[in-house]
């Protein structure tokens, strides 16, 4: 049986927004999360699929999902439990 998501706590629309923007963004809506919430980030730029994944990697967040949705880029980010 797959495992379900958890619904996001809150929800960052960076759609039509190009490379720096998303990530800016994403850095100030991690920050007003509370720790283990979640964020659903819809993007349009591709340049998120290898911006997201290390954003999350670097600041210790976990990726939960990453998929691509016809021309979007919809991501589930759990925010680092110690922060």
């Amino acid at each position: 049986m797959p495992e379900t998501l958890p619904t996001p706590d809150a929800q960052l629309d960076a759609r039509g927004l190009l490379c720096p923007e998303p990530v800016m963004m994403l850095h100030n809506a991690v920050r007003d999360l509370g720790a283990g919430e979640c964020l659903e980030v819809l993007a349009t730029d591709p340049s998120t699929q290898r911006d997201i994944p290390r954003f999350c990697s670097f600041l210790g967040h976990e990726l939960l999902q990453q998929q691509e949705v016809g021309n979007e880029y919809h991501y589930l980010i759990r925010k680092d439990g110690k922060n």
